[in-house]
């Protein structure tokens, strides 16, 4: 199958890759209903078998649940699967998301994730969100620790403004963005960020690109 090389990283990614906010199930702020475990599990390795050969996760997406079903399907499949993941969201006294991300609460995502993933290095880590905006700075420097310690080989950021971008550029480069982007939102072609990461050798891999369902025909 078809694969592109990501931004400045050694990850060749099919064009398609398996997101898995659904299999957070429906026990947290943001969840899409209750997902069975044995179904999850069943469409990830379809997935792999029809040739994708990168998923794209969360702490967020069920606060850990998703990466455990994950986990669990990449060890059933056997076979080298490039795995990314996102910190910087945090669970409420309600179990609704959070955002916040600082060098602490990043280091201690980032060991769960390892855990729930069951692998050694995460292949991409993005931050999820840039909040608080004041530790855009601190949160982009725990990343690139992380990779200089072997706990990723790649740092990433999602829903950053091209000012954001630069900021967290100056102290090392970004690997990739994480955006909303399909037919029907096409703000990051105005606002910048497709311009940002093509004179910066920075991957995008865009989330919603069927804008949650709207332009599968279903």
């Amino acid at each position: 199958m078809e694969t592109r090389r990501l931004g400045n990283t050694d990850l060749d990614l099919t064009p398609v890759g398996f997101g898995t906010w659904a299999i957070g199930g429906g026990e947290w702020g943001m969840g899409w209903g209750p997902q069975a475990e044995k179904d999850s599990i069943e469409s990830i390795l379809e997935g792999l078998e029809a040739g994708i050969n990168w998923i794209d996760t969360a702490h967020a997406y069920g606060f850990g649940l998703s990466e455990e079903v994950v986990g669990k399907a990449v060890k059933e499949w056997g076979q080298p699967v490039i795995l990314a993941t996102k910190c910087g969201v945090l669970p409420d006294e309600n179990n609704f998301p959070r955002r916040f991300a600082s060098r602490e609460t990043i280091i201690e995502e980032v060991e769960g994730s390892l855990r729930r993933l069951q692998v050694d290095a995460i292949d991409l880590y993005q931050l999820h969100w840039p909040e608080p905006d004041e530790n855009v700075e601190e949160a982009w420097q725990t990343l690139l620790d992380l990779k200089q310690h072997g706990k990723i080989l790649w740092p990433g950021v999602s829903n950053y403004s091209p000012d954001q971008l630069t900021r967290a550029a100056a102290l090392g480069p970004v690997s990739s963005l994480q955006p909303r982007y399909s037919m029907l939102n096409r703000q990051i072609e105005e606002e910048g960020q497709i311009d940002w990461c093509c004179e910066n050798n920075c991957g995008i891999v865009c989330y919603s690109p069927m804008e949650s369902g709207l332009l599968t025909g279903k």
